[in-house]
């Protein structure tokens, strides 16, 4: 059997000899390439609605990005966060236990660092993409763009908006081998020369390999564009998502000698949890008005409000060790349920002006936002009738047999509120023809006021407050010996309050402890070859502070780990290699390891060190295109102690779209093509997820 490194060569070697794939897209999605991926003019910018806030092409941004488009998403059948970073390097997947999106970004955890339009979304919940223009990844801590959090980096999807300039549609329909279908319809109509409306709508039915899974998901996501003027424009949107599905956590570890424990093989379709009890219910809407104005050809702003509000409820019951040598083989289970409200508002300014300064030019971002959420929590522990405990160990049968239980002692019950405020300012500074300097600042204001109900007590009133202002520098230096090739340096901080990025940390002792800091050095290269081809590379650290974690021994506790340093590099190379030709290839290192405490030296939680990834994409025919993917994962420890270690592994992916006519489309998307057994990603030492095995899905799209 090879062994790691081996094992990644190989598939290092596969990835860059396997074949190639074709490039489709109708009108509507040639220019958002031409827009969004082609090299020269490619813009992160205020007009876009996208993250970075000024005009600046991708080639002058001093910081490791990428971004997905919409066609993309299509032809690779993306429909999750999870699906994009898989082929997104610096980036792991976190099982998130089964309810919510959750991502490693340069060995650091989140559940909240997502942005939607560039401003923050930070409920755990699995987010559509049916509405997304594209997706932004943004790599290393920055908080002078984002604000608290995004240590690692962030994550923003930029939605559709209603367009003035045409009548357009689409519809798009399909079927996989596991029985999941999805609908969804995207229509734009223009109602007067000042007047655009738009909207999308999806739903799906899911299901896969496991035994008890399947869900139900539906969205609609209206939007109108409204030209008051000239010089200004407003955008109204509302989102409604309604999310039902079954919580699955996968499979446990067992213990093997000589090494750490690994996961339980043989048992890819085994749920381990109650085919009853286990499922999640999520209802959000999101109400958003932006409001863009040109004040001189040097001189624009914009202001967005959004209002939020988010019901998510989970309950499940899920293995907490397994005993492979007992005769019969026992299973231990636990389980609790969770309930939260939220209602986020937030408003964000921005005014972008360029203007010269003797022989300097400056492009200036002033910013500023406000936010005030309300978020109430509980967390209910179960009791099984049999062990009148929250735990019990049973004899292990397929399928799982989960005795009576109830879910009826409360852990948690929490009320917090959070209102942040925040000034920004940046200046991107033209030293000369080949060298920029890019200086920001910016200023938190973070509140959080939380009342525990389970604290209260005689001598407590269950009231927990702590109020953090802190100042995040960001330095960038850019030399340009050419047009098309950028080498840059770069310094940024972010931080994250100690009540953690759901506000549920804040405890007596956690109210006195300073915020986690986040220090990113980054050094790049980003060489755009031709208009349609570019190579970025960057060597990295990031070093966190002191910060908390789930404890190994009871994931009902959280633990205090000094802090941990990540060194890395990445590369990717995006574009048409020839006229027929695309690629999307990636690569990243990453050496993750605990600072001090006891877990010193360890590797941090689900780092894998080697990962890797291609798409392919070659059209044959003026009808006929194919696509080849890859993606290759090192082996990681689940958590901090280093207790579980879960094997790399290689996937196959492949696609065929053939035109029916100039707009209809017929795709074949064909996932682990050589029916690889692998685990993609886990929560705790003994929730581990197991991969898909073969499976292709039928799509059809057509253009109106």
């Amino acid at each position: 059997m090879l062994n790691s490194s081996a094992r990644m060569m190989t598939a290092l070697a596969t990835l860059f000899t396997l074949g190639a794939a074709p490039v489709w897209a109708t009108e509507t999605t040639e220019q958002t390439a031409v827009d969004t991926i082609t090299v020269t003019g490619r813009f992160l910018s205020i007009d876009r609605l996208n993250a970075v806030k000024t005009p600046t092409p991708v080639l002058d941004v001093p910081q490791s990005l990428s971004i997905v488009t919409r066609a993309q998403l299509e032809d690779q059948a993306f429909s999750s966060i999870a699906d994009i970073l898989r082929y997104t390097p610096g980036l792991a997947v976190s099982q998130g236990e089964g309810h919510r999106d959750a991502i490693i970004i340069r060995g650091n955890q989140s559940t909240a660092d997502f942005f939607l339009d560039g401003l923050r979304d930070d409920v755990q919940y699995y987010r559509p993409l049916y509405n997304l223009e594209q997706v932004e990844i943004l790599r290393g801590a920055n908080a002078l763009l984002f604000g608290r959090g995004g240590g690692g980096g962030v994550v923003n999807r930029v939605t559709k908006t209603a367009q003035l300039d045409e009548n357009f549609g689409g519809l798009t329909s399909s079927l996989d081998t596991f029985g999941a279908y999805q609908v969804a319809g995207d229509v734009n109509s223009v109602l007067s020369d000042t007047v655009a409306f738009r909207v999308n709508v999806f739903g799906e039915h899911q299901d896969n390999h496991r035994d008890v899974f399947e869900g139900d998901r539906f969205a609609v996501n209206p939007t109108f564009t409204v030209d008051l003027g000239d010089q200004t424009q407003a955008v109204f949107s509302y989102e409604y998502v309604n999310d039902d599905r079954v919580v699955d956590r996968g499979v446990p570890s067992v213990t093997v000698a000589n090494g750490p424990d690994v996961p339980l093989e043989g048992y890819r379709d085994t749920f381990f949890g109650s085919a009853d009890g286990n499922y999640t219910t999520l209802e959000a809407s999101i109400f958003r008005t932006r409001l863009d104005h040109t004040f001189t050809d040097n001189l624009r702003g914009n202001v967005t409000i959004q209002y939020a509000d988010y019901d998510k409820y989970y309950q499940n019951i899920y293995a907490a060790g397994f005993d492979a040598a007992a005769s019969p083989q026992r299973l231990t289970l636990d389980g609790y349920a969770d309930e939260t409200t939220r209602q986020n508002f937030i408003a964000q300014g921005n005014l972008v002006g360029e203007f010269d300064t003797g022989r300097f030019s400056h492009t200036v971002l002033l910013g500023v936002e406000y936010g005030d959420q309300s978020t109430s929590n509980a967390r209910i522990d179960n009791t099984f009738a049999a062990s009148n405990d929250d735990q019990i160990t049973i004899d292990f049968s397929t399928p799982v047999t989960v005795p009576d239980y109830a879910f009826v002692d409360t852990l948690r019950d929490r009320e917090s509120d959070v209102q942040f405020a925040s000034l920004y300012l940046q200046d991107q500074i033209d030293l000369t023809d080949q060298l920029k300097l890019v200086l920001g600042l910016r200023f938190d204001r973070f509140d959080v006021d939380v009342l525990d109900r389970e604290a209260v007590s005689a001598t407590d009133d269950g009231r927990r407050g702590r109020v953090d202002e802190e100042v995040s520098p960001r330095l960038g230096l850019i030399y340009k010996p050419l047009e098309n090739v950028s080498v840059y340096a770069s310094y940024a901080e972010s931080f994250l309050p100690s009540a953690g990025d759901q506000f549920l940390t804040l405890t007596r002792t956690t109210e006195d402890v300073q915020p986690q800091r986040f220090e990113n050095t980054e050094v790049g290269l980003k060489w755009d070859f031709t208009r349609n081809l570019s190579l970025t590379t960057a060597l990295f650290r990031v070093e966190r502070g002191l910060f908390t974690s789930v404890d190994p021994n009871n994931v009902s506790q959280v633990i205090t780990i000094p802090g941990s340093v990540t060194d890395g590099f990445e590369v990717q190379l995006t574009g048409q290699l020839t006229d027929a030709w695309t690629v999307n290839a990636g690569y990243s290192y990453l050496d993750s390891t605990i600072d001090g405490g006891g877990f010193d030296g360890n590797r941090t939680l689900q780092t894998p060190e080697h990962m890797l990834s291609i798409w392919n994409e070659y059209q044959a025919t003026d009808q006929l295109a194919l696509a080849l993917g890859v993606t290759y994962q090192d082996n990681y420890f689940v958590r901090e102690d280093n207790a579980v270690l879960v094997p790399d592994y290689t996937r196959v992916d492949a696609a065929v779209f053939y035109d029916l006519t100039d707009q209809t489309r017929l795709q074949l998307n064909i996932e682990n093509l050589l029916d690889e057994d692998y685990f993609p990603d886990a929560h705790s030492n003994d929730n581990i997820s197991t991969g898909k095995p073969l499976n292709a899905r039928i799509t059809i799209r057509h253009q109106f």
